[in-house]
């Protein structure tokens, strides 16, 4: 194959209105601020009133494309600085085609200054889908055959939010998604006024044993919080409590998961293999839940490798996204010796499938990885409607 470079790196932001927020209805308290943001009060975290997300379009000089894209709900412009001022200028005229070894020279950037998470492993995350992109593009192969061959080309999803207002709401529509094929429904602590425990066991009663049920704790809990609402959920089996402490709080996600008898979940906030080693050389995690927004395609396959040596599942974490970094998601997932389950967020992943161009779906309980060269996934020409101006 003839030698290509990078010509030209564009980064833009999207936002798409969304009818109800993020998780379900204002709460209590919940007031959209001027900049279009609110805090839930339960768990103290800021969230916009749009989806919005950061796409970084790559184009080579043979005029190959790849498309990246990674989380963006909140200051976006910051990862677009960071992509023009530092990455941009440094990749200019670069071979794109070892996009590890690309991500492994940005980092090292700014690793001596602590900034290599945050917003900067933001924009490393969409650098490096982009470049995947690019050079599965330019072999004519999907990017599961470039990762090492797709094991499978359908992925278990599991239900990811109920946004309701009132329990009785979200035990319905949980029923609904069960009935329309789904095994297993999470549902979220921070909007659970009715009590997390009670919820998790209205939602067992009404589903029955089979179904598998998660719960979101979104770092709300000391490790003495967590394993007491652990201690008053375990009758009903959960697959997973996620995200029990603060992400800081490592000796407390260590002591939740050697104490709690029940399995846990976390890692959708960690950018790379650096910051899921500091916590799984402590905590026996039983799951691991990269965010490819996050991590991008190298360091989440580092991140699951790192994961199968602990003896811990990946299931990947699901954010907001028009869809592009789902795309390499579920392409890194299907390579995966034991990925049994894959966030499904539905209130997201559906109602913006629409804008882009793609094989990928999500129903009866499986997500079915995109074909085609690259990701098999492009924006449509709609998005750019919604496209934010620089």
């Amino acid at each position: 194959m003839p030698a290509a470079t990078i010509r030209t790196i564009e980064p833009m932001v999207v936002a798409l209105p969304r009818d109800t927020p993020y998780l379900g209805p204002l709460g209590p308290g919940e007031e959209v601020n001027a900049r279009g943001y609110f805090v839930r009060r339960g768990n103290r975290t800021i969230y916009p009133t749009v989806d919005r997300s950061v796409l970084v379009k790559v184009t080579a000089s043979d005029g190959t494309v790849g498309w990246g894209e990674t989380y963006g709900i909140v200051a976006p412009e910051a990862v677009v600085a960071i992509l023009r001022d530092v990455m941009i200028p440094v990749l200019a005229g670069r071979d794109p085609s070892d996009p590890p070894a690309i991500y492994d020279e940005l980092y090292d950037l700014m690793r001596v200054r602590g900034a290599s998470g945050g917003f900067y492993g933001d924009a490393l995350a969409a650098i490096d889908i982009a470049l995947w992109d690019v050079a599965a593009r330019r072999a004519g192969v999907p990017l599961a055959t470039l990762l090492g061959g797709a094991r499978t080309q359908r992925i278990p999803a599991y239900v990811s939010g109920l946004p309701r207002a009132t329990l009785d709401d979200r035990v319905a529509l949980a029923q609904d998604w069960v009935a329309a094929g789904f095994p297993a429904v999470k549902y979220a602590a921070v909007v659970s006024r009715e009590g997390v425990a009670a919820e998790m066991h209205a939602l067992r009663t009404a589903l029955g044993p089979a179904v598998d049920l998660m719960v979101d704790l979104h770092w709300k809990y000391t490790a003495d919080e967590a394993l007491a609402l652990a201690a008053s959920m375990a009758p009903a089996r959960p697959y997973f409590i996620e995200a029990p402490c603060a992400p800081e709080d490592v000796a407390g996600l260590a002591r939740v998961c050697a104490a709690a008898g029940l399995p846990v979940a976390a890692g959708e906030e960690w950018r790379n293999v650096h910051e899921a080693r500091l916590r799984l050389e402590r905590a026996s995690l039983a799951y691991v839940q990269p965010e490819m927004g996050h991590t991008g395609v190298s360091q989440f396959l580092a991140i699951a490798r790192l994961a199968a040596a602990q003896g811990a599942a990946v299931v990947p974490h699901a954010t907001i996204g028009v869809g592009v970094f789902m795309a390499a998601s579920l392409h890194a997932s299907s390579v995966l010796a034991d990925c049994p389950y894959h966030e499904y967020q539905h209130s997201v992943f559906d109602r913006n499938l629409r804008f882009v161009d793609t094989a990928m779906a999500c129903a009866a309980g499986a997500y079915r990885v995109p074909d085609g060269p690259g990701l098999g996934t492009v924006p449509r020409d709609d998005l750019w409607q919604y496209l934010v101006p620089a």
